[in-house]
């Protein structure tokens, strides 16, 4: 059924990516600072996980591009080594022994790859539509499995991973629907790659599932539309105050915060009250320091 905006007129497609959806859903004052602020708020100190996490997958995207007769574990601990991030570790001791670990996680993961066996894409885009959306997002991997695909995604986290989280993956289930339609194949099953712990969650999904992912995309894409409208159209531009902050009055109405525990790990915790009250600021290592002493 076509999609009706302002004054009857056909709705022009949603361009989004998974992340900016599942923005909205995480907090809707988060979204509204990612992407409609500008200037963007500025946000807190880099993290070090994301700085590992970001590493280790642009090591293991370049295994891929190596020679097959170079792709070896060894290889792999030195593109992770040769590509290692520094920022938000605590010290330069701290930023060592995290690489460390890194290389040790990325060798022993590329221990249990078979190196001729060459993925459908890496770092692959893919994109799709709906009569409501336009979606698009890059995998980490995806793999040839008979006639189908299988998406892969590297997880660098310390909580471990089930299946019910590659089945709950609203990313996941959009990436498989638009790699099938992208490359006119089968694609179904969706892995999380737990490299901390050596783990592989999959989850096959039906095409009734991937269905229902779709229309909750859908669903909370139209939800964003309205908000981005509002925005531009009936929301008063924010204004400087008298001690330099920017004023957003009357926006939490239609982007409010969801605070919680979470919201001490968030970028723009500084512009947010409720989240201050809601958790303390995480220091920019704390979650690698707590997956030490986990271990």
């Amino acid at each position: 059924m076509e999609q009706l905006g302002l004054e009857g007129m056909p709705r022009r497609l949603y361009p989004c990516t998974p992340s900016r959806l599942n923005t909205w859903l995480d907090c809707p004052r988060r979204y509204r600072m990612t992407y409609l602020d500008r200037p963007q708020p500025a946000k807190g100190l880099p993290w070090a996980h994301n700085s590992m996490g970001a590493a280790v997958h642009n090591a293991l995207a370049a295994y891929w591009r190596l020679p097959l007769a170079e792709r070896t574990p060894e290889a792999a601990g030195a593109l992770l080594a040769r590509g290692w991030l520094t920022d938000g570790f605590r010290d330069a001791a701290q930023a060592q022994e995290w690489r460390a670990r890194a290389r040790t996680m990325v060798e022993d993961y590329a221990a249990g790859l078979d190196p001729e066996q060459e993925p459908a894409g890496v770092e692959r885009t893919v994109a799709t539509r709906t009569e409501v959306i336009a979606v698009s997002g890059r995998i980490d991997r995806l793999d040839h499995r008979g006639a189908a695909l299988a998406v892969v995604d590297y997880k660098t986290g310390r909580r471990a991973l089930g299946p019910e989280d590659a089945r709950g993956s609203l990313a996941l289930a959009l990436y498989a629907v638009a790699a099938s339609r992208v490359l006119r194949r089968p694609c179904r099953t969706v892995e999380l790659h737990h490299l901390p712990t050596g783990t592989v969650a999959a989850w096959d999904h039906t095409e009734e599932s991937l269905g229902r992912h779709l229309r909750r995309a859908e669903q909370v894409a139209m939800e964003c539309a309205d908000a981005d409208e509002a925005y531009k159209t009936r929301i008063p531009a924010p204004r400087r105050s008298p001690e330099g902050g920017v004023e957003h009055a009357g926006h939490d109405e239609v982007f409010p915060p969801r605070p919680g525990p979470l919201c001490g790990w968030c970028d723009y915790a500084r512009h947010c009250p409720e989240g201050q009250a809601a958790a303390p600021r995480k220091e920019p290592w704390a979650a690698l320091e707590g997956a030490r002493a986990e271990g």
